[in-house]
């Protein structure tokens, strides 16, 4: 129930809606003991004594307590939707925002299509358990309270009769709720599993279709949606049991009382004693119903609830994970920002067995260029990674400017620092929403200038709408070096003081690179820059070059000193590095 209670702290933020809601529920299920009254007064009353004039104001009175029980339903409805509305909106806003603040290792561990699946499905699953669980549940409890005290008023010994399947109700309820939670978490599982291979399979299927891997991908498929079907089945069954047994305790109630009730009336001596209980009797049958209604309602209720319950733990599991570290506080930057750049001794695992660095120790003077070269797996983004902070080392220092990163504001850092990826993202939107994301305020001109440095003016001028080009879901409408050429002009218009380029350069063609190279390289004027590249063209230019290998630095200098010294450096020159630049 912890769970249930955490999802109904979010109602505390708008208590005028709920206590309208609640207000409303009560006059409604106040008004709902006006028709059995009005029964029992005509049996009772009216008909015995042939009283006319009693017959219209008492159909009435009926009449009017339908009307106004269904217009404060009504309300109550419109209140609960918009009350339920802002509540789903307050907890996805809380969990979008919650999910952009994690750290990378998080999202390291988890598959998209899981993350997808608890923002839509399972914040859809704890709509439930608003929408029903308070509006319908608030309403049953307060039904059966006031419906409970009214069937001991008119007849006590007659509510103990009625009261005599309550205990199994109870049990059963219990029962249910004790052992439903592991089989709706075997639910979810299976169909978040189901739901991250499907999202793998869409990512993936050009490759699925490259290696003619279809039917196997669709037997996986089948794989995993069989799982689910297990897993839902399961959990039907054991519905399939207990929601009838609850409807056979609820009839043995109608039937007890039918049987004590008839029992009663015929022991009674007189006909004026049997008129004014035939009258009870019948209201008593009118208002039962009214009050085992509610009851099973708060059966299937729990059924919802539980699934909400699953559902929302999945949400919390979430929200009650670990941010990133000074993403919205810590220390500031000298302004305005140098570019120096010094990690010292630095050591970084992405796992208990994978050391990536060990002790690596780099420095950047402000304006420099530096390159990181070395084989795949050296440690190369690493650094670049923990340079952005986007994990953290595990040992040692990164200072910039002086200033230890660990205890920087992660924003105020991010927002010095200009990233360009070998394979570059795009955002589902159109070209100048993708530049805008470098700088919100920037003009047409400002992106027409910036995509000229990058050689991506031509191109995006021959584009159907230009700016407002859709360049569709990771900028598949473009090749791979216009998404490049539309990520380095991104960049040109942040105007970063500190530049990370990853292999910037290595996914355009040969004249592509050289137009762009020379965008960068007038870039980088000024700038400090940490180069990764795999192309000689762009390593000598370096003013440093740090050689990486299995997360050490073993060789450091400038192009010509380290050709000089013949090492590692020299012989990736020979044979991958000059090899690629001849190859161009």
């Amino acid at each position: 129930m912890k769970t249930v209670f955490r999802v109904f702290s979010y109602l505390k933020r708008y208590p005028i809606l709920a206590s309208s809601q609640l207000a409303c529920a009560i006059l409604m299920t106040l008004l709902v003991i006006t028709f059995p009254e009005v029964t029992k007064r005509i049996v009772s009353d009216v008909i015995p004594e042939r009283d006319l004039d009693k017959v219209l104001p008492l159909t009435l009175i009926a009449g009017g307590a339908f009307l106004l029980s269904n217009l404060f339903n009504a309300l109550r409805i419109i209140l609960n939707n918009t009350f339920e509305q802002k509540v789903i909106f307050d907890i996805r806003s809380d969990l979008y925002q919650k999910i952009q603040h994690l750290p990378m290792r998080w999202f390291d561990n988890k598959r998209t299509g899981d993350v997808m699946t608890r923002v839509t499905e399972d914040v859809t699953a704890m709509e439930r358990v608003l929408i029903d669980g308070i509006e319908q549940g608030i309403v049953a409890v307060l039904q059966i309270l006031v419906v409970g005290v009214y069937l001991f008023f008119l007849d006590a010994q007659m509510a103990l009769v009625a009261m005599i399947p309550m205990p199994f109700l109870i049990l059963g309820a219990w029962t249910y709720t004790k052992t439903a939670p592991s089989r709706y978490r075997k639910v979810r599982k299976a169909t978040s599993e189901m739901n991250s291979l499907l999202h793998d399979n869409v990512d993936g299927i050009q490759q699925i279709k490259a290696f003619a891997r279809e039917k196997s991908e669709h037997g996986r498929f089948n794989e995993s949606s069989n799982a689910l079907r297990r897993a839902t089945l399961h959990l039907m069954r054991v519905w399939a049991c207990y929601s009838p047994s609850m409807e056979f305790c609820r009839n043995l109630g109608y039937a007890l009382v039918v049987g004590y009730g008839a029992y009663s009336i015929i022991q009674l001596p007189t006909d004026a004693q049997l008129e004014d209980e035939l009258g009870i009797f019948v209201a008593y049958l009118a208002t039962l119903n009214l009050f085992y209604e509610p009851i099973n309602r708060l059966h299937s209720l729990n059924q919802i609830i539980q699934s909400g319950r699953t559902a929302a733990e999945r949400v919390f599991e979430i929200l009650d994970a670990d941010e990133e570290r000074n993403l919205l506080d810590g220390g500031s930057l000298k302004e305005p920002v140098q570019g120096a750049v010094s990690f010292e001794n630095v050591s970084f695992s992405y796992g208990k067995d994978l050391t990536t660095l060990d002790g690596v120790s780099l420095h950047a003077a402000p304006g420099e260029m530096i390159a990181l070269v070395g084989h795949t797996g050296a440690g190369k983004s690493t650094i670049i990674n923990l340079l952005t902070r986007f994990y953290e080392a595990d040992s040692g220092t990164i200072t910039l400017d002086g200033v230890d990163l660990s205890t920087v504001n992660k924003r105020e850092l991010r927002r010095t620092i200009g990233y360009v990826t070998q394979e570059s993202f795009l955002f589902n939107g159109t070209v100048e929403e993708n530049l805008r994301l470098g700088a919100p305020d920037c003009t047409n001109e400002m992106m027409w200038d910036a995509l000229k440095a990058a050689n991506a003016q031509d191109f995006v001028r021959r584009l159907p709408e230009q700016l407002l080009t859709n360049v569709g879901e990771r900028g598949v409408k473009l090749s791979v070096g216009e998404k490049q050429r539309i990520a380095i002009a991104r960049v040109i218009l942040k105007n970063p003081p500190l530049l990370l380029l990853d292999e910037a350069t290595a996914s355009v063609d040969t004249e592509t690179e050289k137009l762009i190279q020379g965008a960068l390289e007038s870039l980088m004027q000024r700038r400090t820059s940490f180069v990764i590249a795999h192309r000689l063209s762009t390593v000598r230019n370096a003013d440093r070059i740090y050689v990486l290998d299995h997360g050490k630095i073993i060789e450091e200098g400038d192009h010509e000193k380290l050709l000089a010294v013949d090492g590692v450096y020299a012989k990736l020159c020979r044979t991958s590095l000059l090899a690629e630049d001849q190859k161009s």
